[in-house]
């Protein structure tokens, strides 16, 4: 079928088998919802059969009841797909493309989108995977055969040169973490990573491909230590820092999501040096450090969390110049099916991959 074939026969509502995995609630796991539905998309909609998805911490996070969410609902915001079909408003060119969007939907117009330029902050905020079923079309997470992105939804069409497992983890921890890197300096060339997950990876990666001299990465695990050299930094087990000495980087990024190892992480910056946190985004986060050691230190302290829809593109192009670069396959699991969704929850809590993958369609 050609594409404006295609197009004009999703106007008119064909029929189409769809699948999504109900997430009950904690302890109850998921349940598969088999459907035939007619897609009458509003303007500025785009239909997309999801092709890989993958399982976030913060889906654990609800998995395990550490994060509140409806019931039942479509868990998961990583994946990437297919588009079959556009509203009105949308360019037809985008049908049939492989592609990956923002895992928030904006509005446009508030004050965060506007005067403060830090759209994933946006007063009317939508959050794919964390929605209610009855918000919108109820396609409204990953785990599911199809997904429908709303208006102010970023998509990137993604190159050839990178791969659907590549891609995957893209929308979230790869561009949170160009959103962290973006604000360290040209001049940079020293900086301590704390935590060796796949932010704490990302993260290595983009600096040394920006050409910072020295960066290290720490965990208190040494398994996922293992892999930090690959990906251009030098690893740090958690209990060797305290032999490096005092004001040794020029940035701290924080990307554990514990809040004991700030109180370290303020000792090891330079005077004028710059602490990036980016992992505490629970209320479990309390600080333990003296404001006379930030204030005396002259530290900027900066908080990120998300994204914005020039860090998604800048991820996909990152991806690009770097697909031979970088061991990025050896982040993704082999895909399960999608209705192993709770093998594949499981297999996350072992931690052996930095993201587990399930083939949808």
């Amino acid at each position: 079928m050609i594409q404006s074939e295609y197009n004009r026969a999703s106007k008119i509502n064909d029929l189409r088998e769809c699948k999504r995995m109900l997430f009950q609630g904690v302890g109850k796991g998921h349940v598969l919802d088999s459907f035939e539905t007619k897609f009458n998309l509003n303007s500025g909609e785009v239909l997309v059969r999801i092709t890989l998805a993958t399982v976030c911490g913060s889906d654990l996070h609800t998995y395990d009841g550490r994060r509140s969410s409806f019931l039942p609902s479509v868990l998961g915001h990583e994946a990437v797909g297919v588009v079959e079909a556009v509203g009105d408003k949308v360019d037809t060119t985008l049908i049939g493309k492989r592609v990956t969007w923002t895992l928030t939907d904006t509005c446009g117009c508030c004050k965060p989108c506007t005067d403060c330029v830090v759209p994933q902050k946006c007063e009317n905020l939508f959050k794919y995977g964390h929605a209610a079923l009855e918000d919108g079309s109820g396609l409204n997470g990953c785990f599911s055969s199809h997904i429908i992105l709303r208006e102010g939804t970023h998509i990137v069409v993604l190159p050839d040169e990178v791969p659907d497992e590549y891609a995957v983890p893209a929308n979230c921890a790869l561009a949170t973490m160009v959103a962290v890197i973006e604000s360290v300096s040209s001049k940079t060339k020293n900086v301590l990573i704390q935590g060796a997950g796949l932010l704490g990876l990302y993260g290595a990666a983009l600096l040394k491909h920006r050409g910072v001299e020295n960066v290290c990465v720490t965990d208190i695990v040494k398994e996922r230590l293992d892999q930090v050299e690959k990906f251009g930094a030098r690893a740090v087990h958690a209990s060797e820092l305290e032999k490096l000495p005092a004001n040794s980087f020029d940035v701290v990024i924080e990307v554990a999501g514990v809040s004991q190892i700030i109180s370290e992480g303020v000792k090891l910056l330079r005077p004028g040096g710059m602490y990036l946190w980016a992992g505490m985004v629970h209320d479990q986060t309390p600080l333990d450090i003296l404001g006379v050691d930030v204030v005396k230190g002259c530290i900027t302290i900066i908080g990120v969390h998300n994204y914005a829809a020039k860090h998604l593109e800048e991820s996909v192009e990152f991806l690009k110049e770097t697909h031979q670069i970088f061991p990025w396959g050896e982040l993704v699991s082999a895909p399960l099916p999608l209705e192993n969704l709770d093998d594949a929850f499981a297999l996350t809590k072992e931690r052996k991959w930095h993201r587990v993958s399930v083939a949808v369609s």
